[in-house]
């Protein structure tokens, strides 16, 4: 539903715009509410629809309390999610403290993960991203180990 990379900005009310290509998916699919919340390993938001947002919160629900690692991703993703209604304008205010888990500044990246969003500084995005291409190419991965991809 949601592939690419998208080079957005973050206004002075704390508002970002979802892209126009986004938007009827999105509609059809929630109402235009949406969940914001906390990567838990890499240094940016996740931006759900409600139907993933709801079926990620069950999986979430369903791990036990009893390991500390469970308790803690718990706490990250769900005490500091915020549901939020996608505005007229295709606008989506992020909360401020979501904003500060990603050092929001002007420039931003929303990048289609197919079922979610991510919303990453867009420096940070950049950095990261060169880290994902040395890790692959430094990697013993064979393509052939990933028989369900095909290219």
């Amino acid at each position: 539903m949601f592939c690419g990379a998208n080079s957005i900005n973050l206004d002075s009310k704390g508002r970002i715009a979802i892209p126009a290509k986004y938007r009827p998916a999105i509609i059809e699919s929630n109402r235009s509410n949406l969940t914001i919340t906390c990567s838990p390993f890499d240094k940016c938001l996740l931006i759900f629809i409600e139907e993933q947002w709801e079926s990620t919160k069950t999986q979430l629900n369903s791990l036990s309390d009893s390991r500390k690692e469970y308790r803690a991703l718990k706490r990250i993703m769900l005490d500091l999610s915020d549901t939020v209604e996608m505005d007229t304008n295709g606008r989506l205010l992020i909360p401020a403290v979501l904003r500060e888990r990603i050092n929001s500044s002007k420039e931003l990246m929303l990048i289609g993960q197919t079922n979610k969003f991510q919303l990453w500084n867009e420096i940070e995005w950049k950095q990261q991203t060169q880290k994902d291409f040395e890790l692959l190419s430094d990697s013993n991965l064979d393509p052939d180990e990933l028989p369900e991809l095909h290219f």
